[in-house]
């Protein structure tokens, strides 16, 4: 083997280790207002810390709502950040209860921040902007990350 087929076995393999960042962004798409009432039975699960609610409103594909605590509540789009135009990329909270997983690719996510901990996704989940007004949350369109 000369010298050149060696670099070029070299290069091909930094190419092929490489992770594909050029997927497309997700799309950012402006909704109303979603306004919680979290004395709502549907709401529930928002009265507790750690606890998580799927809406199909807003966002593109909906949005997971995650309690922090009883004055801090994050927001984000169910839309998978990892080849987000694909029909099956729709976020959803694990059956554990303890990180978001997008069933299509297998790229999972954490409620802290978004950002993924497994799987190809290598940007975070949009979150949205969130408001608590007394028993009111209101999450608006406004992307904070």
């Amino acid at each position: 083997m000369n010298i050149k087929s060696k670099y070029w076995g070299v290069v091909f393999m930094l190419v092929a280790c490489t992770p594909d960042l050029s997927d497309d962004p997700i799309p950012i798409i402006a909704f109303t207002d979603v306004v919680i009432n979290l004395n709502l039975p549907e709401y529930i699960t928002l009265q507790t810390d750690g606890g998580h609610k799927e809406l199909s409103t807003g966002g593109a594909r909906g949005i997971i709502v995650y309690r922090v605590n009883n004055s801090t509540y994050l927001a984000y789009e169910r839309n998978c950040s990892y080849r987000p135009n694909e029909a099956c990329a729709t976020v959803n909270v694990h059956s554990s209860g303890l990180f978001m997983i997008d069933p299509c690719c297998n790229s999972s996510f954490n409620f802290t921040d978004g950002l993924p901990t497994g799987g190809p996704a290598w940007r975070p989940l949009n979150q949205y902007r969130t408001q608590l007004n007394g028993l009111t949350l209101t999450i608006t369109d406004e992307v904070v990350n």
